[in-house]
């Protein structure tokens, strides 16, 4: 397992968008089937106790999804790995939001809130991927990065914030999380490769070598610890095949959300990446819930 802590890159926000822009963005979340507001948190979230560090989670629909509620059977891994960890000694605050990319989730403001709320001592762990392939400004999203992790640059026109605005790589974006995370004293940040479909050739599962390359590379360049959750969950499905799988870690016809059993593997793949790390001072927050613990979802359907 690849474990890196380099150099510490520097970076300033993008310009904030208009009040007009965000809500147009917003709106163009809502459009996609995402329900809830930013800032709301899910009602089994805990309320965060000042005196205890704050693991921050942040992501896609894969880490959150919706209101993180299971309406639509559908988890994300964020909400079940609070179980993992020993609440008493540290606050966990999943506010990964579905719909978004490494781009979006920081020209939404919803990166920036998080940093006026961290303090020294804290922790990050990030996983986006599945959004950022899109188009750079399309009407509807304009989300998409530039894939890999580079410098190259390209300028738009966003149509959703209505600002003139200088578009990244995937990898640069997570190397400003990581940068910006650090200068607010992180004690640590992790950077997770995006967990797989459920798309298979012959008996083996589908890699995400697009994005896993470019996330590993990130983590090595601006110090940041990298879990390769990609190949740790494909692993797990592949040792337990494709119809068990399909059967029970994802909703009828789903392909990217897992269920609840499913976000529940997810989860114990994040935390058995965090194990393997050479040294992660997160790693000693952990416990291991009780299988009854993890059985149903707290609110929803489990699929």
């Amino acid at each position: 397992m690849m474990t890196k802590r380099l150099l510490r890159t520097q970076n300033q926000f993008p310009s904030r968008p208009s009040i007009r822009g965000i809500v147009l963005l917003w709106c163009a979340v809502l459009s996609i089937g995402i329900a809830g507001t930013a800032a709301a948190r899910p009602a089994t979230q805990q309320a965060i106790d000042p005196k205890l560090p704050t693991l921050w989670i942040i992501g896609d629909s894969t880490v959150r999804n919706g209101r993180d509620n299971g309406n639509n059977g559908q988890w994300g891994w964020g909400n079940p790995i609070a179980m993992f960890f020993d609440t008493t000694r540290i606050n966990v605050q999943n506010r990964a939001l579905g719909g978004t990319s490494s781009r979006s989730f920081r020209n939404m403001g919803l990166w920036e809130k998080i940093l006026g709320e961290m303090k020294p001592g804290d922790f990050v762990i990030m996983q986006f991927g599945h959004n950022d392939s899109g188009p750079l400004d399309d009407p509807a999203r304009a989300r998409g990065t530039i894939h890999g992790n580079g410098e190259q640059t390209r300028e738009i026109d966003n149509p959703i914030t209505k600002k003139h605005e200088i578009v990244r790589t995937y990898g640069w974006y997570l190397r400003q999380y990581v940068a910006e995370a650090k200068a607010k004293g992180a004690r640590e940040v992790i950077i997770c490769s995006p967990i797989p479909r459920n798309a298979w050739t012959a008996e083996k599962v589908n890699r995400n070598t697009s994005y896993t390359r470019p996330a590993a590379e990130a983590a090595e360049q601006s110090g940041a610890d990298f879990i390769d959750l990609n190949e740790i969950v494909a692993t797990r499905y592949d040792a337990e095949g494709r119809k068990k799988v399909t059967d029970t870690y994802f909703p009828e016809k789903e392909v990217v959300h897992p269920d609840w059993a499913g976000a529940v593997l997810n989860a114990q793949c994040v935390v058995d990446g965090l194990k393997r790390l050479e040294k992660s001072d997160l790693a000693a927050f952990l416990r291991q819930p009780a299988s009854a613990e993890l059985q149903n979802p707290p609110t929803g359907k489990a699929r």
